[in-house]
């Protein structure tokens, strides 16, 4: 038989990696929580290796603070990181957007129609998360729009810092956040390169603005001697 050539199987650091990546994002741990590789270790039923070397990954990404002979902390929120992500995400959507827009007409472009709906939904419903898992889908299914389905594989590994920021801002952003979404997917629909590039510029700048509001109503979150 013919060895598979798919992705590799997940290692157990992956899947620690995975589990404590998304709680720090999702602000599940706040920054300053501190995590013990032999608490972690056991509560998740492995040894203590596969949590090291998760700790040192997301460590080298500016999540986790490892302190030898200290307890490990979850690192504050840092602006210049965030203002880094914003312009690596700005730089790739902008061109996935123009290529999707550029496109002829593609069946896949109604398809977005049916994310919106769902979006507005999670927006009455109140349910921040849901809204943030949309968002995200949206951005990756514009991306395999355009044909660049890889792209969202870089977006995403780069934009964690704002994603913990966004988190924080969409008890107030989420109404606006779904009226951008619908700019943008109007501009695709009707083939606007111009419109849609606009737009998404547009709706990744407004997480600049934001952060002074969401500094002042979170200031725990953030490394202080950035603000």
């Amino acid at each position: 038989m013919v060895a598979s050539i798919d992705q590799p199987r997940q290692t157990v650091t992956d899947l620690i990696y995975d589990r404590l990546y998304r709680q720090v994002i999702e602000n599940e741990l706040p920054p300053d929580t501190k995590l013990s590789e032999a608490e972690v270790a056991r509560r998740l039923g492995v040894s203590r290796q596969p949590v090291r070397d998760a700790f040192y990954r997301l460590s080298q990404q500016g999540f986790l603070l490892v302190r030898p002979q200290r307890a490990t902390l979850v690192a504050p929120i840092s602006v210049p990181a965030v203002m880094q992500a914003l312009f690596i995400r700005t730089a790739l959507e902008v061109a996935t957007v123009a290529a999707a827009a550029e496109m002829g007409a593609n069946a896949d472009r109604y398809r977005l129609d049916a994310l919106l709906d769902d979006q507005q939904k999670t927006v009455e419903a109140d349910d921040r998360m849901g809204f943030h898992r949309l968002d995200d889908e949206l951005h990756r299914r514009i991306c395999a729009l355009a044909g660049h389905d890889y792209a969202w594989a870089l977006i995403r590994d780069h934009k964690a810092h704002m994603d913990r920021i966004r988190l924080l801002s969409l008890s107030f952003t989420a109404h606006d956040a779904l009226a951008e979404h619908r700019d943008i997917v109007s501009a695709i629909k009707a083939r606007n390169v111009d419109g849609a590039v606009s737009a998404i510029r547009d709706h990744l700048s407004r997480i600049a603005g934001s952060i002074a509001r969401i500094q002042k109503s979170n200031p725990g979150f953030f490394d202080q001697e950035q603000i």
